[in-house]
């Protein structure tokens, strides 16, 4: 009887196995089974592969395939393009026939800087304008011919807390004038810093124009017990494998998925970051991105690098000595003082150093945020600042969202939601990606309506025209939301510096940011909206630069925002 059983058994394991590789080999067949029924074959199939992705998209190093992405811009929008690109056009070193050495590349530490005489005279007054002569050299101490290197200026003074951003300009053949606006009496310290050499740059632009995959992304597809993850991103090269297509209806953003081999598109249930690309440069192109020799390295002064300013001069000779028609005229967004910042223009800037006087200020307003996590640092520096606001519990996964939070007793409701693709959060619900020109069309608004804006930091991977044409989007829904609600208050956040390494620098350096901040600033100028300058705020600052800038910070771009909400004499209702 044993003996029986186990020949039953033997014959009925090498059915199974039989069945086992018979489906294995035209697993095309089963595609719509019932997912039950299959899943545990597909978790068996899923342990044979080594890794859960499909294979990184592979493409010609040397053509953008990202041009062709979107809807194709009407002759307007063709001739505001064309601008904008231009009006950031960078210089780069000319054509060589043989690669630069590092030494041949911009040396901070034998760069100088020196502060011309002010019309002839060492004397400034408050309402001049200061003018820094900077020198580049290479390593070997030899002057350069060319520009293209990204360079920052500021004046600040410890002693007062007082300090303000600055302007460089290139003038194309190693050097380059910091202008700097004078604003207080008192000593007033020059600081110029080398970011990237104009050799980097180049990498950089390079960069930014053929790998746009830089940083790759991925999205789960799930019926049932059965799930595949496949890369995505805003171009993908098609000849490779079929892709499913997430394009939005409403704006035409582009958006794709590699489709999975067993599930069709409408599965796909989330969007995550699927990691950044190694590799991406030479060795010797690595040597232009070195930590303490040239990425963020000061330059330093020949002969004084500080001047004490004196108070205005009356009006009669500020007229008989004003600079030249040659020289730019600065007018930054505001500068620093006793650690505070003062908004040049617009409404009296007003300190809301008590949690009441917030809470007060926001009473019955609903305050829309939408964007990236320095708009996120926003929500979470006011749930905390606030005693009786209260965040909901959405079930949201952390620093991703959405989020609110309320205040009953001032009847306040505080929103965060993040922007669409591309977004490098950890897991976001195909659900919840929302494009913020759709959020913004979903509005009411009104004057006791707040809304917030901050869009930069994931779009530096891509060419620029990808972020001029959400930006073009997010603008029309402005501009239909103020036509239908006047009262309604925009405000939008600008770029900001950030630490830099080498890694740091091939996927979000500061000339990333600084091109972005250009057109954003470009094309929201002539709206009715707040412009929170955080480029200047962050530039002007003495505490070390970062994604996510420091709380005193914070508080000052707040207040900011309060002070057009509440400004001063207002009734606060």
């Amino acid at each position: 009887m044993c003996r029986n059983l186990s020949k039953y058994a033997i014959f009925f394991l090498f059915l199974a196995l039989s069945g086992l590789i018979f489906l294995l080999r035209n697993i095309h067949i089963v595609e719509n089974w019932n997912c039950r029924t299959i899943s545990a074959l597909y978790q068996l199939q899923s342990q044979v592969h080594s890794s859960f992705l499909t294979r990184l998209p592979s493409f010609n190093e040397n053509q953008t395939f990202c041009a062709h992405l979107g809807q194709k811009p009407s002759p307007e929008d063709e001739l505001e393009e064309r601008y904008l690109l231009d009006s950031i056009e960078w210089p780069g070193p000319p054509p060589r026939s043989t690669p630069l050495s590092l030494r041949q590349t911009s040396d901070p530490v034998h760069s100088l800087f020196t502060i011309l005489p002010n019309n002839g005279r060492r004397e400034w007054h408050v309402g001049e304008q200061l003018e820094a002569l900077v020198q580049m050299h290479d390593f070997q101490g030899r002057p350069k011919h060319y520009g293209g290197d990204l360079l920052l200026a500021r004046l600040h003074s410890p002693g007062l807390g007082a300090a303000v951003a600055g302007t460089v300009v290139d003038h194309k053949n190693g050097i380059y004038s910091a202008l700097l606006p004078l604003l207080w009496v008192g000593s007033a310290q020059v600081e110029v810093t080398l970011v990237h050499s104009s050799e980097a740059v180049a990498v950089l632009k390079q960069l930014r124009e053929e790998r746009p995959d830089r940083v790759f992304f991925k999205s789960l597809f799930r019926l049932g017990f059965l799930s595949e993850t496949t890369v995505c991103n805003m171009c993908l090269p098609a000849d490779q494998q079929p892709l499913c297509n997430y394009t939005d209806l409403y704006t035409g953003e582009p958006w794709y998925c590699y489709k999975p081999k067993m599930l069709s598109c409408d599965t796909r249930i989330n969007h995550a970051k699927g990691g950044y690309l190694k590799h991406l440069i030479t060795n010797k192109e690595a040597l232009l991105f070195q930590s303490g020799v040239n990425i963020k390295v000061q330059i330093h002064a020949s002969g004084a690098d500080s001047i004490n300013v004196l108070p205005p001069k009356d009006k009669f000779e500020e007229e008989s000595n004003s600079l030249s028609p040659d020289h730019i005229q600065l007018t930054p967004s505001g500068y620093y003082f006793e650690d505070s910042w003062r908004p040049l223009g617009g409404v009296l800037m007003r300190h809301f150093d008590e949690p009441a006087a917030i809470a007060l200020c926001l009473r019955n307003k609903v305050i829309n945020m939408y964007g990236d996590s320095t708009v996120r640092q926003w929500f979470e520096y006011l749930i905390t600042s606030i005693p009786e606001m209260k965040e909901l519990n959405l079930q949201s996964p952390k620093n991703v969202g959405p989020f609110m939070a309320v205040d009953i007793n001032h009847n306040i409701i505080l929103k965060y939601r993040c922007h669409g693709p591309p977004i490098r959060f950890s897991t976001v619900l195909s659900s919840e990606l929302r494009y913020i020109s759709n959020e913004l069309d979903g509005l009411s608004g009104g004057p006791n309506t707040v809304v917030v804006l901050s869009i930069w930091a994931h779009f530096s991977t891509f060419p620029v025209e990808v972020y001029v044409r959400r930006l073009r989007h997010i603008r029309r829904a402005v501009v239909r939301l103020l036509g239908r609600a006047p009262g309604t208050l925009v405000v939008i956040r600008s770029a900001n510096l950030q630490a830099l390494d080498q890694e740091v620098s091939l996927f979000n350096s500061d000339w990333f940011s600084l091109q972005l901040d250009m057109v954003l600033k470009a094309m929201f100028k002539s709206l009715n909206v707040l412009m929170v300058d955080a480029w200047e705020m962050s530039l002007a600052h003495h505490l070390p630069h970062a994604l996510h800038p420091p709380p005193v910070i914070v508080k000052n771009m707040i207040d900011m925002v309060l002070s057009y909400v509440c400004p001063e004499n207002s009734s606060l209702k």
